[in-house]
């Protein structure tokens, strides 16, 4: 039951981070968003590995899981993370979360392609449940119009985002299988986001020209980090408890439900608009994960 009650937390976590992006993307970039989010996130996560004495735990582990938890960071935190920042800022959350959450359906594809595994009549329900749930948000009334094809474009980069975010995570199961404690878990998250953070600080000369996330306002930068923290220290902190408890069939569909509680905050406190199409999308993809998951 823990493990289960931390996959929700993950996806509570993450719909509590939507919110805060959407408030810092009114007034930054979305690279220059996500350099401040993760360089003080993952600044932040070490910190606390020392304040609670566990600096030996870091320096203790292999090699091995220090690379997969790196990979992991810089193909779901910076190329993904930042692709989902765009999403964002021209879909809304409304849209662009149950769209990125549809990393499941890739996740599965992995699984089929690389170790063989047989698609179930349960699976392919599921898959074309995801499939059509993405057809109800990515269809816009205006597709003509230079707002449409801006709306189409960030569905395209949504969809992006779920599968570089797969990848990620699949890295990220790898590397916390491994470990044998919370202790643990917990530094291979905060590596993982120590390192990406870490990369894009010594890059940001020439993917943010202008040094933008230097110049933000304190409010903007704020609502970054606080972001950052929900989702890469609470809830990915979460995610990875959960599956040292649970399998990854059962934790990963759990999380997925964070298009639920971010279809509801979107129209709630950001005063997005509610439609059918987008409330029906939303249910869909959610069901559909778990079709994929049904034992």
């Amino acid at each position: 039951m823990i493990g289960e009650l931390a996959a929700l937390g993950a996806a509570v976590s993450w719909t509590i981070s939507a919110l805060f992006y959407r408030k810092a993307l009114e007034g930054a970039k979305p690279i220059s968003a996500n350099i401040i989010r993760l360089a003080m996130t993952g600044g932040l996560l070490l910190l606390v590995v020392a304040i609670v004495g566990r600096l030996g735990v870091l320096t203790g582990i292999s090699m091995e899981l220090f690379v997969l938890a790196a990979v992991s960071g810089i193909i779901g935190l910076g190329i993904g993370d930042t692709l989902y920042l765009v999403s964002l800022k021209s879909i809304g959350v409304s849209r662009a979360v149950p769209l990125t959450c549809i990393y499941p359906l890739f996740s599965l594809l992995w699984t089929v392609l690389v170790f063989g595994e047989q698609i179930t009549v349960t699976v392919a329900l599921g898959a074309i449940v995801i499939v059509l749930g993405v057809l109800f948000l990515s269809r816009s009334p205006q597709t003509n119009t230079r707002e449409g094809r801006k709306a189409l474009l960030g569905v395209v980069i949504a969809v992006a985002t779920a599968l570089l975010w797969s990848v990620s995570i699949s890295l990220m199961n790898l590397a916390v299988k491994e470990v044998p404690d919370l202790d643990h878990a917990f530094i291979v998250s905060t590596v993982r986001v120590a390192a990406i953070g870490g990369l894009m600080l010594a890059v940001s000369p020439i993917i943010d020209r202008r040094m933008g996330f230097l110049r933000m306002g304190r409010k903007t930068a704020g609502a970054s980090i606080v972001g950052g923290v929900f989702a890469l220290g609470v809830g990915w902190f979460l995610l990875s408890y959960s599956f040292t408890l649970t399998s990854q069939a059962i934790s990963v569909p759990i999380s997925s439900t964070t298009p639920l509680f971010s279809t509801l905050a979107a129209v709630l406190l950001l005063r997005e608009k509610a439609t059918v199409r987008n409330s029906l999308g939303s249910i869909m993809i959610v069901l559909g994960i778990f079709l994929l998951f049904l034992v």
